[in-house]
């Protein structure tokens, strides 16, 4: 668990969410979130299963490994934009990344 603490704070970036406002998520004071992410405290099991039940991938926090996307989990639209997306060029595909990245960024703002 040596990054743990780095990929807390990047999982609280990507969602665009401050220190407290992830804390709370997992039902913890903002002041603990921050000595989550510098590695001075381990989260405990039950703060780790709040913010799976947001989403959050407790897998890759533990293990640096995303957990692998089900299929089956997908709606038909993001299926859609899957097939679509594969069927781009290598820089029409980069192009997408960054547009959908400067998206989540706008809207996380």
């Amino acid at each position: 668990m040596d990054h743990l603490g780095a990929r807390l704070k990047e999982e609280r970036k990507t969602l665009g969410l401050s220190q407290h406002d992830f804390a709370a998520i997992g039902g913890v004071e903002a002041n603990a979130q921050g000595k989550y992410e510098s590695g001075e405290r381990t989260p405990r099991s039950d703060y780790l299963a709040a913010l799976s039940g947001k989403g959050v991938d407790v897998l890759y926090l533990l293990s640096g490994q995303r957990t692998p996307l089900r299929l089956e989990s997908l709606s038909d639209a993001e299926r859609s934009v899957i097939v679509h997306y594969r069927s781009l060029t290598v820089m029409d595909q980069d192009a997408l990344s960054q547009l959908a990245l400067s998206l989540s960024e706008c809207i996380a703002v």
